[in-house]
């Protein structure tokens, strides 16, 4: 019998983006159903901020309407981000991706062999992604 039997799909390198898709739409599906809440994270990184710039003694954190809505604390979107770190790590093992590539060879291509160059293409564009999704409240 083939080792790991009906589970192999899980061993692929590489999922079909629709087969990915769906069953992405089914977990936002069932959690909704289930809690009535949809899966996201941007909150998570608001508040995390707050936390750490409430660990000084200013007082600011607590003035911001910002933060008066939303309490710097660690919910439950807290647990989905260390959630998807561990399934990313589950999943780069079940495919035996053990070799580490920080930037993809599109990336190498596009910025050069600067690493700090493509390190800091990917941060600014999460920056400008984390700041369009909390400007449209999530």
């Amino acid at each position: 019998m083939d080792r790991g039997g009906k589970l192999n799909f899980l061993r692929k390198a590489r999922w079909s983006p629709y087969t990915a898709g769906i069953l992405l739409g089914g977990v936002t599906w069932f959690a909704v159903l289930t809690s009535g809440k949809y899966l996201g994270v941007s909150t998570t990184f608001g508040r995390t901020t707050g936390m750490i710039e409430s660990l000084f003694p200013s007082g600011y954190v607590a003035s911001l309407s910002y933060f008066l809505k939303e309490k710097p604390m660690v919910e439950w979107q807290g647990i989905e981000v260390a959630g998807i770190l561990i399934g990313a790590f589950l999943a780069a093992r079940l495919a035996r991706a053990d070799q580490a590539r920080f930037t993809p060879p599109l990336w190498e291509k596009r910025f050069g062999a600067s690493k700090m160059r493509r390190w800091g293409a990917a941060f600014l564009g999460g920056v400008l992604i984390m700041f369009g999704a909390r400007l449209a409240d999530g």
